[in-house]
């Protein structure tokens, strides 16, 4: 609801040179790709060449979870790269830590290319792959919370759904850039030699986007919302207001926000390995089929996947993000026995269309997760609180799902634990969301508590404020 009386100062507008909201879109967009292209083509090769390279064994199935644990390696340091990126993003600024999220993992992604393997030094092999894995996942860590704000505060109330929907296409862009490389490289090399060195190229491959990368995301103006907040937070400062650091006043009054934002990215975040990563292992191992039916599979799926997450944002701007993410989330719980069964027929048709289906239900959850978490925080917290509530999720779903995975198959030979364990993080999902209060429409300049006094019906009491030297809080209610 809008102020009746009091006028608030308008944001800043973006400085000249900044570009318009489609060239911030564009810069968020082509960031993320390269990004997620960084990260997403780790998982391609644990699952098809770093088994075999940085950690031979007799058994494929130990070696690939060898080969996923170091993967899982990364998304522990995602929580550390939210909360130092976040820190710093709601003090300084969003644009400049994406600058120096894409350096960071453009970087490591780079020198795994260079790295020698088991063969060539022995145990020093794994150790240094993890540790360029753990640099990998501190910068995705800082990069999505800074990639959907800079979109989200750039966007009007109306279509935010829609514009902050585009960085969160990056992911399936990233995987269908890795994937893709990856299945030209098997197309036109034997095994040996993709074995060999053909797996170097596409690491090395991302010293050029980087750089590409780096070109647009420095010419792309500060979020006016941040810009105005910075403002305020310094007027407090000259009148002796004394703030909390953003992660300590997230934690504070900001951690039910910080759950929702867990329980809504369960759900999507382990369905979307299972059905990229663990596909990988459970195609070219378990079935013994060639590796490209599995990799060209991903690629028709992520294809549909990049296209259609727009479109889901978009949908949420109509009907708001809680029902297009239940969409997702009650589909998904199905789905996960339909899924295994359709690999098993072993054609390459069915198999693509399983992929296909499954990520479109995950669009869904995914596409109006920007607007639905950025919305859920407040301008100085929001930077943290997106970071930590994502990036939290994503050790306990990511990291483990491919590992939980290969473990089941492993022990009981059948893809059916499998399908049980996606349903029911997909189904903790729909309970936390069916929970959640709505955010559609919510103007970020404002706090959230000035936004439920304003809901207060007549006559009743205020809601409570925080003391003179406090931080101005995040709201507590995330319910209906």
């Amino acid at each position: 609801m809008k102020p009746a009386s009091t006028p608030r100062s308008a944001p800043p507008a973006p400085r000249p040179g900044g570009g318009g909201l489609g060239r911030i879109v564009s810069a968020s967009l082509i960031g993320t790709t390269i990004e997620w292209y960084d990260f997403f083509l780790y998982g391609s090769a644990a699952a098809l060449v770093f088994n075999k390279l940085f950690f031979p064994s007799s058994d494929p199935l130990v070696g690939t979870l060898l080969a996923f644990l170091t993967y899982a390696v990364g998304f522990a340091a995602r929580p550390l790269g939210g909360i130092v990126f976040g820190h710093y993003g709601d003090k300084i600024g969003r644009k400049k830590l994406l600058v120096l999220s894409l350096v960071l993992m453009g970087g490591a992604t780079f020198a795994m290319g260079l790295l020698p393997t088991h063969a060539s030094i022995g145990v020093g092999a794994p150790i240094l792959l993890t540790l360029l894995r753990l640099i990998q996942g501190f910068a995705l860590g800082g990069e999505w919370g800074g990639a959907v704000l800079l979109v989200s505060e750039h966007g009007g109330d109306k279509r935010r759904g829609f514009w902050a929907s585009w960085p969160q296409a990056g992911a399936p862009g990233g995987n269908l850039l890795a994937t893709g490389v990856l299945a030209l490289l098997a197309a036109v090399q034997s095994d040996e030699a993709f074995l060999a060195w053909g797996w170097r190229i596409p690491f090395l491959l991302s010293g050029l986007l980087v750089v590409i990368g780096l070109w647009i995301r420095i010419s792309v103006s500060e979020s006016p919302v941040f810009l105005e907040a910075q403002r305020k937070a310094a007027e407090a400062a000259e009148a002796g207001v004394r703030e909390k650091p953003p992660v300590v006043e997230v934690f504070r009054t900001g951690w039910r926000q910080v759950l929702t934002a867990i329980g809504t990215r369960l759900g999507e975040n382990v369905s979307y390995y299972i059905l990229t990563a663990f596909l990988l292992v459970y195609v070219t191992v378990h079935l013994e089929l060639p590796k490209s039916t599995a990799l060209n599979a991903v690629l028709i799926g992520s294809a549909v996947h990049f296209v259609t997450i727009p479109m889901w944002g978009a949908l949420s701007d109509r009907i708001g993000r809680r029902p297009v993410t239940l969409i997702g989330a009650v589909g998904m719980t199905g789905w996960a026995f339909v899924f295994f069964a359709l690999l098993d027929s072993k054609s390459f048709p069915v198999i693509a269309l399983a992929v296909t289906v499954g990520l479109l239900l995950h669009g869904a959850m995914y596409g109006p997760q920007a607007a639905f978490i950025s919305e859920m925080f407040d301008t100085k917290v929001r930077y943290s609180g997106a970071s930590m509530g994502s990036q939290l999720a994503s050790i306990v779903g990511g990291a483990l799902a491919p590992i939980i995975a290969v473990e089941l198959l492993k022990d009981y030979g059948s893809p059916t634990p499998v399908s049980v364990y996606l349903a029911f993080t997909a189904g903790i999902t729909v309970l936390t969301v069916w929970a959640a209060r709505e955010t559609r429409g919510r103007d970020l300049a404002r706090d959230r508590a000035a936004d439920e006094d304003e809901a207060q019906p007549a006559g009743a009491a205020p809601a409570a404020r925080p003391e003179p030297l406090a931080a101005p809080a995040v709201s507590r209610r995330t319910g209906p």
